[in-house]
């Protein structure tokens, strides 16, 4: 796994030590602007978040929880990747205390809507 991320990112950082502890091998780019990382993977401005992951042919943006990577490689559906946009709370390097925000992660492909791929979060 690639991840692009900014360098004074340090929820980006949190994220890749969440997947480093769920067996992915992952190597970190920084980069001050990861617009045009973005726009060139297919990364729907809708679903835009803080970082972005490359892992075996699926982008990964932002929050993704490492188990929902996991069934995405394992069951391989058509799609560009998966996204969380914005930065819920209680996602994986989002922790902030007891807050837990629902959060959905999405499936994109660019030529149709996003379709909800796991629901996550809440009380």
């Amino acid at each position: 796994m690639v991840v692009y991320k900014s360098p004074t990112c340090g929820c980006c950082g949190k994220w890749v030590e969440h997947m480093r502890d769920n067996g992915f091998l992952v190597d970190v780019v920084e980069e001050n602007d990861l617009t045009q990382r973005k726009r060139s993977l297919g990364v729907p401005a809708a679903l835009g978040s803080c970082h972005t992951a490359v892992v075996d042919g699926y982008v990964i943006e932002g929050h993704v929880p490492a188990q929902d990577v996991h069934k995405l490689l394992a069951e391989r559906p058509q799609g560009k990747g998966l996204a969380v946009p914005g930065m819920p709370a209680g996602s994986p390097g989002m922790e902030m205390g007891d807050r837990r925000d629902a959060y959905t992660v999405w499936m994109f492909n660019g030529e149709k809507p996003p379709q909800a791929f796991a629901q996550h979060g809440g009380g």
